[in-house]
Parts: structure tokens; C-alpha cells; sequence
């Protein structure tokens, strides 16, 4: 094992052994270089003010080279701002304003042992590390059975570790706490375990509210009680987006400094909050621990990164800074979020009309980008292909019975007509099904 990896190791270890018994083997193997390309060019560009002869990019005239056709698209921003390679953690101002606006809009957060977020290639990169550094072969990943898939390609294929399932609702239709207690408390022979909460819910675009979140911490307070390692992922891919009575917070905040078997996780970015998609920015940040341990870790991610992609995207991260730093960000970001709860309003007020409901029943939903159906009278992939080729119109059908709508994308005045496409696919499927 590389001395770097070890003197980690020594420093988790010490600082709180369940967060080291928690790494797998790669977690435990990685390690940022000390020596090497980046390092010794850091040197240089502190020391070497004649010539810096070290880094793979290019410079003309003290900036870095570029192509006019490029940045005639791009003349609001510095060349060093977009052309230079960003560092593996990403860039510096970035880290900074992304902790500060965590930290106002999770107040529970503060004071917390809280990391600096680290930039990821968008929220599933963030995951994709949270799975390199801790997940292994048999390891046990808890998530409900209404889930984003990509968690069985990242912890599962990618990673070998087995995916464990728990209803999302109970049958008061609200969050299954009882049943993600099980789900931990079943690893008591592994003594580990990693659960991922995503809320807005992708597909169903649920939240929990305040009674339901102190149920999920509790459950996984006495997992830990019971001699179980949690690693506790909030995957907060569409934070903010919360429309009704619900938590308006991550639960990272609540489960930072838990107990010390719980390592808080946050996952998030820009992708969905401030509706950058095609950005790429994301963040991982530690919470709950201490300043050594959050350094180690901030290491150990590093090295994931450098193995990995390296770093991310410097014109994006350019871009949302701008856009963090502006005074019209709030106002504008205002605006979007109140386009997006009439849309919702609306999805609810037309279900809640009596019109549809011989065919379906909707799964609860308050936040987020989507709803889901549960069909009472046709298969969802039936559906789903006749609408396509009936009326043009896109779902995602998921197992037999539901069918994800993503209202998010829907202009609020063309929602009644999506329903009652939908409804109206479901009556020619039942005409043809009964002749």
C-alpha cells in the first residue's frame, strides 16, 4: 500500500474507526499524490516567475491560448477563467459560495463538522465516489422500491454490492421509516451498511415531512446503537424544489454528527437547482466529523477524481459561480421555482378532479420534477408505447403498474391535455383488450 494511502488510513482510523471500517478496498487504497505532475506544478507556479515549463496547457501572450471562434462565444469571461484546467477539487471561489449558500438554506448544518464541498461531475459522479470509497462486493445499499436506476449501475454493476430493497410508502401513503428500520436493522451480521435517501423522490417526487424525517434519523440512530457502520447519502439532486408541507431541508444536516457509526454524505449541484443541466456540476461534501477526518477524506475523494476524470469542467464551474455571486440569482432562481409549483399545483388539482380516477391512482407527491401513476386497468409498458405512437406523447414506464410523468417539462398550460391523452390512451388499450 502507497504511504499516502496509509498515513489516511492512520488518520481516519484514529480520528473515528468506524468511518475507516466503512472504506472498502479501493477506499482504502486510494490516495491524492503528494509528488508528481500536479504537485510539483503547484511548486512552480509559485516559484517559477521566469519560465514555468511544467503543466500540459498552452500560454500566448501571459494567457492561456485559445481559439477566436471560441471565445467570441465566451468574451464575458477571462481566459484564464474557462481555459486553464480547474483544480481536482475544483474551483476554489466555487467551494466556497456553494458552502455558503449550503449552509443558508440548511440551517442545521451549521456548526456541524461541515466539509468543503468538493466539485463532481454532476450528481451521479458524486455517487459514483461515494460508491468507489465505500462500497464493495456484498456490501449491503439500502433504497426503496421506487428508485433512480442509475444506483444499481453505480453501487451495483459497477461496484458489486448487493441492493436492498423497502417499500417507499407505508400504508398511510406516507414515508416507510418502519420499513428502511428493517431493511438496517438486517444488516446486523454485516455491520455495515449504505443507505441512500433521495428526496424530492425520483420517480414520485415525494418528500417527507418533519414527523417522517425524525422517524428516517431515528432508524438509522439505532442501526448504528445495534453495532451498524451507516454511511447515510442524501442524494439532494432536486433540493429546493419543494412545493408543499414538507421538510425544506436535507436530512444531512440532522444525521451529521448522529452517532459516530453514521457518516453524513450530502450529494448535490447545480444540475436541477439552478436548471444547468448540460453544466456538470455537482458537489460532495462530508459532514459530522472532524477537521482531520474531513481532510483525509477530502484526500481520498481527490484521488478518486485524479484517477477518474482528473477534474471537472473549468467553464461550467465559471459559470455557476458568476451565477451564485449575481444579485439577481435569487430573484431569478424565484421565478423558475414558481413556474415549477404551478405546474405541479395543477398536476394535483387535475388528478384531484374525479376525472381519471376509474383508471388510475397517483402515488403521493409534493416536490421535485415528477409524479408517478399507478394504473389500475393496463400494463404501463403498454401504455407508454401506445401513447408514443398514438399521440406522440413521452412517459417512462417502471414495472407493471406505474408511469412516471415529468411535469417539469410540461408548459402548465398544456397539462390538461397531457392527461387526458394519457386517460384517453388507457380507454383505447381497455376497447381493445375487450373485444
Amino acid at each position: 500500500m502507497n504511504s499516502l494511502a496509509q498515513k489516511l488510513n492512520e488518520t481516519i482510523a484514529q480520528e473515528n474507526a468506524h468511518v475507516y471500517e466503512m472504506l472498502s478496498e479501493l477506499g482504502r487504497q486510494i490516495y491524492f499524490p503528494k509528488e508528481g505532475i500536479l504537485s510539483q506544478s503547484a511548486e512552480a507556479k509559485a516559484k517559477a516567475k521566469k519560465f514555468n515549463a511544467t503543466i500540459g496547457t498552452a500560454l500566448e501572450n501571459g494567457q492561456p491560448m485559445h481559439l477566436k471562434v471560441i471565445q467570441d462565444t465566451l468574451s464575458a469571461y477571462q481566459p484564464k477563467d474557462i481555459y486553464e484546467y480547474a483544480p481536482p477539487a475544483g474551483k476554489p471561489e466555487l467551494r466556497a459560495a456553494w458552502r455558503a449558500k449550503m449552509i443558508e438554506e440548511n440551517p442545521s448544518l451549521q456548526g456541524k463538522g461541515l466539509g468543503n464541498p468538493i466539485v463532481t461531475n454532476a450528481l451521479t459522479h458524486g455517487l459514483s465516489i461515494v460508491a468507489d470509497l465505500f462500497a464493495g462486493p456484498g456490501d449491503a445499499v439500502i433504497i426503496p422500491d421506487k428508485n433512480w436506476e442509475n444506483y444499481e449501475l453505480t453501487f451495483g454493476i459497477r461496484r458489486g454490492a448487493e441492493l436492498v430493497y423497502y417499500p417507499l410508502y407505508n400504508a398511510d401513503r406516507r414515508f416507510n421509516a418502519q420499513g428502511l428500520r428493517e431493511a438496517l436493522l438486517a444488516q446486523k451480521d454485516k455491520g455495515k451498511a449504505i443507505v441512500v435517501l433521495n428526496f424530492p423522490n425520483n420517480p414520485t417526487g415525494y418528500t417527507p415531512g418533519a414527523e417522517e424525517g425524525q422517524a428516517i434519523v431515528a432508524a438509522i440512530r439505532e442501526a448504528a446503537e445495534a453495532g451498524i457502520n451507516v454511511v447515510a447519502v442524501t442524494d439532494d439532486a432536486y433540493f429546493g424544489l419543494f412545493f408543499e408541507d414538507s421538510l425544506q431541508e436535507s436530512l444531512a444536516g440532522q444525521l451529521a454528527g448522529l452517532h459516530p457509526r453514521v457518516l453524513s454524505v450530502k450529494i448535490d449541484g447545480a444540475t436541477k437547482e439552478e436548471y444547468v443541466w448540460g453544466f456538470r456540476v455537482g458537489f460532495i461534501t462530508y459532514a459530522g466529523q472532524s477537521d482531520a477526518m474531513l481532510a483525509a477524506l477530502e484526500q481520498k475523494t481527490m484521488g478518486i477524481i485524479r484517477a477518474t476524470i482528473s477534474s471537472g469542467p473549468h467553464p461550467s464551474q465559471t459559470f455557476v459561480l458568476h451565477a451564485l455571486q449575481s444579485p439577481e440569482f435569487k430573484a431569478q432562481k424565484q421565478e423558475k421555482f414558481d413556474i415549477m409549483k404551478g405546474r405541479a399545483n395543477r398536476v394535483k388539482a387535475l388528478l384531484d378532479s374525479g376525472k381519471y380516477g376509474d383508471v388510475w391512482e397517483y402515488y403521493p407527491f409534493n416536490s421535485g420534477y415528477f409524479m408517478c401513476l399507478k394504473l389500475k386497468t393496463v400494463e404501463a409498458e403498454a401504455l407508454r408505447t401506445h401513447l408514443l405512437d398514438k399521440y406522440a406523447i413521452g412517459t417512462i414506464a417502471l414495472g407493471e403498474t406505474d408511469l412516471r410523468v415529468a411535469f417539469s417539462c410540461i408548459e402548465e398550460a398544456n397539462l390538461d391535455e397531457l392527461f387526458d391523452s394519457i386517460y384517453q390512451g388507457v380507454l383505447d388499450i381497455q376497447a381493445v383488450t375487450a373485444k
